[in-house]
């Protein structure tokens, strides 16, 4: 295997688990600052902030799946906790904020280059029926007529 092909996911989990530790962080302690937003995306952030619960979750989230890819610690299941957010950040440029569409394309490929170096872990997920299914259906009677 190449060079390239060793370090690049390596680059990509370090680089997503910065990204949404840092800002995941910046939810609670605002050492960034944020530009306003105007018009149509004020009102749906607005709306999501009303809600109290919405921004806290999403927050926590963002800093534990974040720091699961910073400490090489089930990157599986953090790429799983951060996709929802991902596209969900991906929909908001798309569609409200244009302006930050090209950090929500980099997330995307990101994403998606992680998650192609850990398909055998997602390999179970993709199966129409497991084994254990399988089994289970031949055991079962058949339908009396």
């Amino acid at each position: 295997m190449s060079l390239a092909r060793r370090i690049a996911p390596e680059v990509a989990r370090v680089l997503l688990g910065l990204v949404f530790f840092v800002f995941g962080l910046n939810g609670f302690f605002h050492f960034l600052p944020q530009p306003p937003h105007e018009g149509t995306s004020a009102t749906f952030l607005g709306g999501l902030a009303a809600s109290g619960y919405f921004f806290p979750l999403l927050k926590s989230t963002e800093v534990v799946g974040g720091a699961l890819l910073l400490m090489k610690r089930y990157v599986p299941l953090a790429l799983v906790l951060l996709a929802p957010i991902i596209v969900n950040i991906f929909a908001f440029h798309a569609a409200l904020d244009h302006a930050g569409v090209g950090l929500a394309v980099v997330l995307v490929a990101l994403e998606i280059g992680l998650a192609y170096a850990h398909r055998k872990a997602f390999a179970p997920l993709l199966t129409a029926k497991t084994a254990k299914a399988e089994r289970a259906s031949e055991l079962e009677p058949a339908p009396a007529e």
